[in-house]
């Protein structure tokens, strides 16, 4: 499961590589290290119909047996996307783009699990997770910090996890987007035609990024 990615770019790239129709940020430069029940930037279908850069919450609602009441934290990572509770929102309004330019899996590891990051390049590229987004009311946070009324909120989706990801996380790895017509085809297509999106990006074109050290992690 991803529970954390890095965006480091300028905005001109953003805009320039996502082709939104407008910015609801004020232009500000992405440049972040994104955390559950954090903002994030992404570029959705907003229900006008128009393209849009906007800043949203990290965690689509959790089912309501989950929260049995309680403040939702959100459900960052989407697998099973024939489940009813996300059935609603595979539709093109509820689509977006996530962009990224490293995200982080952590290492079983002893005394404590490292974090090691996977870029599709040593230069850490601009890329995107297949995202879905929805406007929802009720409480978020925790029982310390509710934060209660109306969220904008966004998730993305993951599939089985390619040769390179495995060794670290077994389990799954994000749905990434690089090529154009693939970006286009996510964020216009029926949900049959998009679907086919979720599987694993070739491993050969993706690198994993040196361990880093305490001190270089507390510098970003």
């Amino acid at each position: 499961m991803c529970n954390r990615y890095r965006i480091e770019v300028q905005f001109d790239e953003l805009w320039h590589a996502a082709r939104p129709h407008r910015d609801i940020t004020n232009r500000a430069n992405p440049t972040t290290e994104v955390f559950p029940d954090k903002l994030g930037p992404v570029i959705r279908n907003s229900a006008d119909g128009e393209r849009e850069l906007v800043n949203l919450t990290w965690g689509m609602p959790s089912p309501p047996t989950v929260t049995n009441g309680r403040p939702d934290y959100g459900v960052t990572n989407i697998r099973n996307l024939d489940s009813p509770h996300w059935r609603g929102w595979t539709g093109v309004n509820n689509r977006c783009l996530v962009p990224w330019t490293a995200f982080c899996e952590y290492e079983d590891t002893r005394p404590k699990k490292t974090a090691r990051w996977f870029a599709i390049d040593d230069q850490q590229p601009l890329a995107f997770f297949a995202g879905i987004w929805a406007p929802w009311k009720g409480t978020r946070g925790s029982m310390r910090n509710p934060r209660n009324g109306e969220h904008e909120l966004f998730a993305f989706l993951t599939c089985e996890a390619n040769a390179l990801v495995k060794p670290i996380h077994p389990k799954a790895m994000p749905v990434i987007l690089t090529d154009p017509a693939e970006i286009e085809l996510w964020l216009t297509a029926e949900w049959k035609d998009a679907k086919a999106l979720q599987r694993p990006f070739s491993a050969e074109r993706m690198t994993l990024l040196p361990a880093e050290t305490t001190q270089e992690s507390l510098l970003l």
